[in-house]
């Protein structure tokens, strides 16, 4: 016989509040990302494609698999962003020295200004979204 799970208590209103809260400041942080991006002339997964090349503590690039994961994305729909990404001169492809199987996605001086410029100016938002998490867990 399997073994029941305890029932849930119904959520109260505060905690609704802090959701809703939370839903509204993390929509207007990816909204403002997405405008933040395009103002510097690359999109939102561009920015993300590059940050995520520099999120990997050790060295200065990700593989596009690694790259896919962060992006919750398959790895073919990958491959076309960093296509993209390198159309702009913003990052290029190394075959590793390590693994000659595995390609290595690494930032070119472009798109480290394009990522530093972003980050800079997302940091704040960033803070915000944290701060209503952190609100929100001890409530």
């Amino acid at each position: 016989m399997a073994a029941m799970s305890p029932p849930r208590m119904p959520i109260d209103k505060a905690r609704l509040e802090a959701l809703s809260d939370f839903r509204f400041r993390l929509r207007s942080f990816l909204r403002f990302s997405e405008d933040a991006a395009r103002a510097h002339g690359i999109t939102i997964l561009q920015y993300q494609a590059l940050l995520h090349t520099q999120g990997f503590a050790g060295r200065e690039w990700a593989s596009i698999s690694e790259i896919a994961e962060r992006l919750q994305a398959q790895p073919h729909g990958v491959v076309a962003l960093i296509s993209r990404c390198e159309e702009a001169g913003l990052v290029e492809r190394r075959t590793s020295a390590t693994d000659r199987r595995q390609v290595e996605v690494h930032l070119l001086p472009e798109g480290r200004k394009k990522l530093e410029a972003l980050a800079t100016e997302l940091a704040d938002h960033v803070a915000e979204v944290a701060n209503v998490v952190a609100f929100a867990r001890h409530r």
